[in-house]
């Protein structure tokens, strides 16, 4: 046999029995580039160089370059602009300024990618938008230690690699609130094979979310400097990196809310005027399109009987518009509205949320209004059929307010003599599946906001409310707003304006 006749035949028998191994998937991914943070403002670990050198060695085989950096000017709009993805390395404390966080929040929301690692949790406290970017804030951890890691979704790129249970020594931190409700849970821990774990049995330490056309991707590993010669622990961070550079797609939607029924937008019964659009950040990759003024879509076999609100997911470039969700036709009886307002763009989806008033009918139709043409398009629209109401006055702590009486209140009553920084606290909440807020307040004086914070006057902002002067202490009138989920099971209405008596609240409908 001649050398070349035996170095073909070595060959097809290496390729036989699978001695050669194919190149990576993501080596054949379209370039891209990465920024990788790691600035600390509060504990440094000593593992970041070492993170910093794994995610480089990443990248060399998997056809991205990294930048590495400590300097928070690489967050302007610009500079962020060429990167795909931007991995926060355990960074600690306030690392980012207000212009910073100004372009970041643009860059997320227009598309970018986030990678959280670690202490990423603890990073930007006083920053509500980077809480819901990150998904849940750093609160406590045991010493480094052994545990056991459940793989709750093993199709997701940055886990497929891993088995049912995963046994790592790493140091397990426990969160300010459960980010299960708003998030894609990947991996949790079983509390029982280690010790000092405080959230109660449902432990998520690794978790993804898409924030409007953005992508975000959290894991609590990575404490250690050994993490990072860990092949599963590398192959997790290369996961997260494709998934949010957008170089591989995944399911990141968080479970519906209890109740809840979710329609897509284009996959209604009947349309006058609208047709399927593609968007690839909608879910489905598609949405009810081209809307212009008096378009419809009518969707069949909707239980509208105990329907309490609808929260819908939109886009729009153009001048934006209302949505009207009517009962049994395009004319039939209107069980509320909702503005959609000009999201910045096509591919950049915003929630909108309001109350709906239930009806016997079985069919639903959404018809739209605005002005000209290419209103807005609608990805899906979710059905809320949870609903609780909670007085005013029926607080559990409070600070500065007192009861004040008021004839035309639910029960006579409103939580009153409200001032600039007075709150007031309930217990016993569920915020989890909760999608809004309705509030019914009155105001002979200067009005002001009303903040929405879970488990303290200063704990996560899940949303804000302006409530104006409506002609008089005894003339009430209802507000809505949309609201983020939270694992807390209390709620603090924080009040905020000028001086003296703001307004009275007189009761709150909690929907979802």
């Amino acid at each position: 046999m001649t050398i070349r006749s035996w170095l073909a035949a070595a060959t097809v028998g290496l390729l036989a029995t699978g001695a050669l191994s194919a190149a990576p998937a993501s080596a054949a991914d379209a370039p891209y580039k990465v920024l990788v943070f790691s600035k600390t403002a509060g504990f440094r670990h000593s593992s970041i160089p070492n993170g910093v050198a794994a995610i480089q060695a990443l990248a060399t085989t998997n056809n991205f370059t990294v930048t590495a950096t400590e300097d928070a000017a690489a967050f302007t709009t610009a500079n962020l602009a060429q990167y795909q993805s931007v991995v926060f390395l355990s960074t600690t404390g306030d690392v980012l300024n207000d212009a910073q966080q100004t372009a970041f929040e643009a860059y997320i929301r227009g598309g970018g990618g986030y990678v959280g690692v670690h202490a990423a949790a603890d990073t930007e406290y006083g920053w509500p938008f980077y809480g819901t970017l990150v998904g849940a804030w750093f609160a406590s951890h045991p010493a480094i230690q052994q545990a056991t890691v459940n793989v709750e979704d093993r199709t997701h790129p940055a886990t497929a690699h891993l088995g049912a249970t995963w046994v790592r020594t790493d140091e397990w931190y426990n969160y300010q609130s459960n980010p299960r409700g708003t998030a894609h849970v990947l991996t949790s821990l079983n509390e029982s094979s280690y010790s000092g774990g405080t959230m109660n049995g449902d432990h998520p330490i690794t978790w993804c979310k898409t924030i409007d056309s953005g992508r975000s991707f959290y894991t609590g590993l990575g404490h250690t400097e050994e993490s990072y010669t860990d092949t599963n622990f590398t192959k997790l961070l290369l996961g997260a990196i494709r998934y949010t550079a957008k170089r591989v797609d995944a399911d990141c939607s968080p479970p519906a809310p209890s109740g809840a029924s979710v329609y897509q937008g284009e996959a209604y019964s009947s349309t006058g005027g609208v047709q399927a659009a593609g968007h690839a950040p909608a879910v489905g990759g598609q949405t009810a399109g081209y809307i212009d003024n008096n378009d419809w879509i009518g969707f069949n076999n909707v239980n509208l009987s105990a329907v309490k609100g609808v929260t819908v997911r939109a886009s729009s470039a153009g001048a934006g518009g209302t949505i009207e969700f009517r009962a049994g036709s395009t004319t039939g009886p209107l069980l509320g509205s909702v503005a959609v307002p000009n999201t910045g763009g096509w591919e950049t989806f915003r929630d909108v949320f309001t109350p709906l008033v239930s009806n016997a009918a079985t069919s639903l139709y959404l018809v739209f209004r605005g002005t000209g043409t290419s209103l807005f398009d609608v990805d899906q629209f979710t059905l809320l059929r949870n609903a609780t109401t909670r007085q005013g006055e029926a607080w559990s702590s409070m600070s500065g307010l007192q009861v004040a009486a008021h004839g035309s209140a639910s029960g006579g009553q409103t939580a009153g003599f409200i001032d600039n920084n007075d709150w007031a606290g309930y217990t016993g909440v569920n915020l989890a599946t909760v999608a809004g807020v309705r509030v019914k307040w009155s105001s002979a004086g200067t009005g002001g906001t009303v903040e929405f914070r879970a488990g303290s006057s200063t704990g996560a902002l899940l949303g804000t409310l302006a409530v104006t002067n409506t002609g008089g202490w005894d003339t009430f009138q209802e507000a809505s707003i949309p609201l983020a989920t939270n694992a807390s099971t209390s709620l603090y209405l924080v009040f905020h304006g000028g001086s003296g008596s703001l307004f009275d609240i007189d009761e709150f409908t909690l929907i979802g």
